[in-house]
């Protein structure tokens, strides 16, 4: 009878322990999955070939974007935040050029733009007279969101892809914008 009880009492223990194991172990896997998942940003300049070319998936948003960091750019910084749940995605990449390649990317994306606008941040744009979401400064120095006033913000394209009644409730932008005082330039894509 003893050897019965005994049996029973760690048979009951050892279900016991392996309940609390599984969801223990539960909880754990639960906690990691989520905390991988979790919207990251990612500021590491030598992840940019992997972000331009496997992370960022609708590559006709980038394709401004250069193939590769410049061998002559410098101050180089590179924010990339992956789409999670229902938020939206960004992807920029600021760098300075010499003053004379900057005139020429000015020119050049200048000419194919569909919008214009002179500092600020999406916020701004998007609430202007046909105006179209853009991005915030994801990459500059300081803890502004917004573009300052010397910043031209070209965007190359914009589409909602949202309801008649919220119109930008969801959709994409993409373009650059250029300081040509300070020689940079940021090439930026959103998608929400």
């Amino acid at each position: 009878m003893k050897r019965a009880h005994l049996v029973n009492t760690v048979a009951i223990a050892l279900l016991f322990l392996g309940s609390f194991g599984i969801i223990g172990g539960a909880f754990f896997l639960r906690k990691a999955s989520s905390s991988i998942s979790e919207n990251q940003e990612i500021t590491d300049t030598s992840r940019y070939g992997e972000i331009r070319n496997v992370f960022w998936s609708n590559q006709t948003q980038i394709k401004h974007f250069p193939t590769n960091i410049p061998t002559d750019a410098s101050e180089v910084h590179i924010a990339y935040s992956p789409a999670f749940s229902q938020g939206g995605s960004f992807f920029q990449l600021r760098l300075k050029q010499p003053p004379e390649k900057i005139k020429k990317l000015l020119l050049q994306y200048s000419d194919i733009s569909q919008h214009k606008y002179r500092g600020g941040n999406t916020n701004d744009h998007v609430n202007l007279p046909n105006g179209v979401p853009t991005t915030f400064f994801y990459t500059g120095d300081s803890k502004e969101d917004s573009f300052p006033p010397s910043y031209e913000i070209l965007v190359l394209d914009a589409h909602h892809r949202g309801s008649s009644n919220f119109r930008w409730n969801h959709g994409d932008s993409y373009g650059v914008a250029i300081d040509s005082s300070a020689s940079e330039i940021v090439y930026w894509a959103e998608a929400w």
